[in-house]
C-alpha cells in the first residue's frame, strides 16, 4: 500500500474549548497545535479560523497569521477550510484562498448539520471550484453523501477539477452518510478508479472508520473538530493525540506514515 496521509483537522468552526480545553483558537495555539502532529505523524492540517472568543471566522488576515505561523515552525502542508461556518457566504468563506495554502476544501453539496443546514447550491460550488482553480490550489472533495460524489465528476466533466481526484468522507454526521463499513465500501466503489479517499469518522465512529481506511489502502482524517476523546469519556489532550494513536496503529499493520513531501507527490499538490 501506498503511505498513509493523516490529515488533523484541529480547530473546526463548531467545537469550542468548553467542549474540550485544548482546542487551539488562536493562529499562535494553532501553529503550535499543527507541529505537535506534525511530529505525531501527520503530513496535512486541516484549518478553519477563530476569533479570540472563539467565534469561528474565515477573514484574509486571520488566515494569513494562521499560514506564517504553522510555516514557521514546521514543514506540514496546509489546507484551508472552504467550508467555514453555517450561514457564512460563499464570499466569506473563500477570502483568503489568494494565500495559495496546499489544499483547500470542496464541499460538492448541502446536508442538515444540527438543526441548520450547510448550503452549497450548485452556484455556489461553482464558485468556489472556479476560485480554486483561478489559484491553483489542489482541492479535497469533501462527501457528507453519495451525491456529492456525482457532483464533483460532473465538476470534472465541466473542467473545473483536475483529475485524480481526492475525497474526503464525513460520515457519521447526524443527517449525513452513516459511519458504518458498509457506507464506505458503497462511497469508494462509486469513486473513479485512480482516485485517492480519506476518511473523516465523527465523534465514535472516528477510529473504526480510520482502520478500515488504513485496512483498505485509503487515508485517514482525525482531529478535535471531528472527536474530542481520545477513549470513552476521556478528553483528548489535542489532536495529536489522535493523530498519535492512528500513527501507532498504522504501525502495527507495518504500513508507512507518509511525510509532508510524499504526501505532496500523492495528492498530486502543485
Amino acid at each position: 500500500m501506498k503511505a498513509l496521509i493523516i490529515t488533523a483537522a484541529i480547530v473546526g468552526a463548531e467545537t469550542m474549548k468548553s467542549d474540550n480545553p485544548n482546542l487551539p483558537y488562536s493562529p499562535e495555539e494553532i501553529a503550535i497545535e499543527a507541529t505537535k502532529c506534525r511530529e505525531a505523524g501527520a503530513s496535512m492540517v486541516h484549518v478553519h479560523g477563530r476569533l479570540a472568543n472563539g467565534q469561528p471566522t474565515q477573514d484574509r488576515e486571520t488566515f494569513a497569521k494562521i499560514l506564517t505561523e504553522v510555516r514557521n515552525r514546521s514543514d506540514i502542508l496546509v489546507q484551508f477550510s472552504t467550508g467555514g461556518a453555517v450561514g457564512m457566504s460563499v464570499q466569506e468563506r473563500i477570502e483568503a484562498i489568494d494565500l495559495k495554502p496546499d489544499m483547500a476544501t470542496l464541499t460538492t453539496g448541502s446536508v442538515n448539520f444540527g438543526d441548520e443546514c450547510f448550503l452549497n447550491t450548485f452556484p455556489m460550488i461553482v464558485q468556489i471550484a472556479e476560485g480554486l482553480k483561478k489559484h491553483a490550489i489542489r482541492p479535497e472533495i469533501e462527501v457528507f453523501d453519495s451525491a456529492m460524489i456525482g457532483t464533483a465528476l460532473k465538476l470534472q466533466k465541466m473542467g473545473l477539477l483536475e483529475g485524480p481526484l481526492h475525497f474526503d468522507f464525513v460520515m457519521g454526521m447526524p443527517g449525513g452518510i452513516a459511519g458504518s463499513e458498509a457506507a464506505l465500501t458503497f462511497l469508494v466503489s462509486q469513486i473513479p478508479e485512480d482516485a485517492t479517499w480519506s476518511v473523516a469518522g465523527l465523534g465514535r465512529f472516528e477510529f473504526p472508520l480510520a482502520k478500515l481506511a488504513i485496512e483498505r489502502g485509503g487515508h485517514v482524517r482525525v482531529g478535535l473538530e471531528d472527536n474530542i476523546y481520545i477513549s470513552k469519556g476521556v478528553l483528548a489532550a489535542g489532536s495529536w493525540e489522535l493523530v498519535e494513536k492512528i500513527s501507532e496503529f498504522s504501525r502495527s499493520l507495518k504500513r508507512e506514515i507518509s511525510t509532508p513531501e510524499q504526501t505532496r507527490n500523492l495528492l498530486k499538490i502543485q
